[in-house]
């Protein structure tokens, strides 16, 4: 992987002055992908959206891991069924927001 597409936990740690050991646990429960090469772990930047979006849920709101894992599963929950109303709609050729 080019290193153009990642950044260190390292430095996305200290420019947000979160721990370490908060990412990591995001990897542990699955929510975002810690990478690893001989010197660093890191993270792609198409993972920054959903890391930043933990960050503020952990540190702004005092959130746990857990309940960021369950609000995490249920905004995918809730996405998922726009899609499929949305898609209803169209198979009906009912086009009429909600």
């Amino acid at each position: 992987m080019e290193n153009s597409n990642r950044i260190s936990v390292e430095e996305y740690c200290t420019f947000y002055s979160i721990e370490a050991s908060f990412v990591q646990q995001l990897n542990d429960y699955g929510l975002i992908e810690v990478g690893y090469t001989e010197k660093e772990s890191f993270i792609t930047y198409d993972q920054l959206p959903d890391l930043e979006k933990y960050t503020r849920m952990h540190y702004d709101l005092e959130i746990n891991i857990p309940g960021i894992e369950a609000i995490n599963h249920l905004l995918k929950r809730v996405q998922y069924l726009q899609r499929e109303v949305k898609r209803l709609r169209e198979e009906t050729g009912n086009n009429q927001s909600a």
